[in-house]
């Protein structure tokens, strides 16, 4: 059987990968990142991959690269942003003590949002759960300002009849 070009890559891939990803998830502090951080390394390495091959500590170039990952994604400003908490935050950060309640005003909110027309939608996304401005709206979606206001009233006057019918009907007792 013939050699393909990148066995040798995908080979050497396999076989690290696992510290890769014990090193990327201690790195990042989350092992979800760590695999982003992964990802990234495994690409940059790739497009190297024929000067480097036969590096002589190949190892110690891979990690270099997954340092630098790191190090260039510390110096963004998403970088700080987390998309989530743990459970013991969750309590302190939505002010009650029953995460199921919660997850049911969610479930009922992305269902109510599903009925309103995409621009409705993208514009109470936006201003409501993106927190963005007027202005900051209008410029994302190339309309006026005047245009995000009045579809932020039609999408609520929406949502307050969806929600306040589902919850006279008994679906959010």
């Amino acid at each position: 059987m013939r050699k393909r070009p990148d066995d040798d890559f995908i080979s050497y891939v396999r076989g690290r990968l696992p510290a890769l990803r014990r090193v990327a998830a201690q790195l990042a502090g989350d092992a979800h990142r760590g695999d982003d951080l992964v990802q990234q390394a495994i690409t940059r390495l790739y497009t190297r991959w024929r000067r480097v091959a036969e590096t002589e500590n190949l190892d110690a170039y891979v990690y270099k690269i997954l340092l630098r990952v790191f190090l260039d994604e510390q110096r963004l400003r998403w970088a700080t942003v987390r998309l989530g908490t743990g459970p013991s935050d969750l309590d302190h950060l939505v002010g009650q003590s029953h995460p199921t309640s919660e997850v049911d005003d969610r479930m009922l909110l992305r269902d109510a949002l599903a009925l309103l027309p995409p621009k409705q939608r993208a514009v109470l996304v936006l201003r409501f759960l993106a927190d963005r401005s007027v202005e900051e709206v209008a410029e994302i979606l190339n309309v006026s300002g005047g245009t995000v206001k009045s579809q932020t009233h039609d999408g609520l006057t929406t949502l307050r009849r969806v929600l306040g019918a589902d919850q006279r009907n008994g679906v959010n007792s």
